[in-house]
């Protein structure tokens, strides 16, 4: 199956996606540290630049489209004016792609908080708009912890499905790990999943493994609570920009925040995915990122 990627960022989904077996073909991204470090490890299928600006014409045909685009512009009102908030732009911008390309599937990832934005309504109108499209479309709330990732990560993902299509995929994947369920694998935790790892000063042939020297307290605060290592990681998260002002969190020793390699092992990155940029972008990088594990079940999905 041939996919094309919106706002693929690093390659997280992508990878995930390519593990699976499906064929990515084009992908796009904004930001030129994840194009560079999706090019170095995923291919040079990547187009550098905003959607809003490249025609759907120059955008291959395809069997799957994929991608998480921003919500921060939403509510029922800016939806219902569409353009009235430029933060908008990039959902309709998917929704012009899916219009114009009419693939067989579609996957569009996000936060846990779009399901309840305006009390419900806002995901409601988006589940509408695909619809009109030509889709069947359902959304679920997945917990990445369920599907091997060693973090419990909340995320939405949108699943379409063309109308005339005789085939009904069964949506969503069933969990392969759980907290409770004996006939599944157990959760994977955070300290198993870094016990691997050298401290970062002592010798190693690891890319990235890296970390800020940055002085630890413990306040309750996001970056600055104590990490249980016998749990999954709680949410990396993608506060901050290129510059600065990203939350790392600590690693499950606690005596040090985690390397990029190791917020890139939470993420279900494997260790050679290399990551250009600096560290900040590189934690950027993988806060941003669809765990390839959870991408590597979609696409076993959507192979069935």
């Amino acid at each position: 199956m041939k996919v094309v990627s919106l706002f693929s960022g690093a390659g997280g989904l992508d990878l995930g996606l390519k593990q699976a077996g499906l064929d990515i073909i084009w992908a796009n991204d904004l930001y030129e540290d994840a194009v560079e470090t999706y090019r170095k490890n995923i291919g040079d299928h990547i187009v550098l630049g905003d959607i809003s600006k490249i025609s759907s014409d120059l955008i291959p045909e395809c069997d799957v489209i994929v991608g998480g685009f921003p919500c921060q512009g939403f509510s029922v009102a800016n939806m219902k004016r569409k353009t009235d908030d430029p933060r908008n732009k990039l959902y309709l911008e998917m929704v012009r792609v899916i219009k114009d390309k009419k693939p067989k599937f579609f996957l569009a990832e996000n936060v846990k908080g779009i399901l309840s934005i305006d009390k419900g309504q806002v995901i409601k109108q988006i589940k509408e708009d695909f619809e009109a499209l030509g889709y069947d479309v359902q959304y679920h709330l997945f917990n990445c912890a369920d599907y091997g990732v060693p973090q419990t990560r909340m995320r939405v993902i949108i699943f379409g499905q063309r109308i005339d299509l005789d085939t009904k995929l069964e949506f969503p994947p069933k969990p392969t790990h759980s907290n409770n369920d004996d006939l599944l694998v157990p959760w994977l935790t955070v300290g198993e999943a870094l016990s691997e790892y050298p401290e970062p000063d002592e010798p190693n042939n690891l890319y990235n493994h890296v970390c800020s020297v940055y002085k630890l307290r413990f306040n309750g605060h996001l970056g600055h609570r104590t990490i249980d290592p016998n749990k999954p990681s709680p949410t990396i998260t993608g506060r901050g920009d290129e510059k600065g002002g990203v939350v790392v969190l600590h690693h499950p020793n606690n005596h040090r925040r985690m390397t990029v390699r190791e917020a890139a092992t939470v993420q279900s990155f494997p260790n050679e995915f290399i990551f250009v940029g600096t560290k900040t972008s590189g934690y950027r990088q993988i806060a941003n990122a669809v765990p390839p594990k959870l991408g590597y079940h979609l696409g076993k999905m959507l192979i069935r």
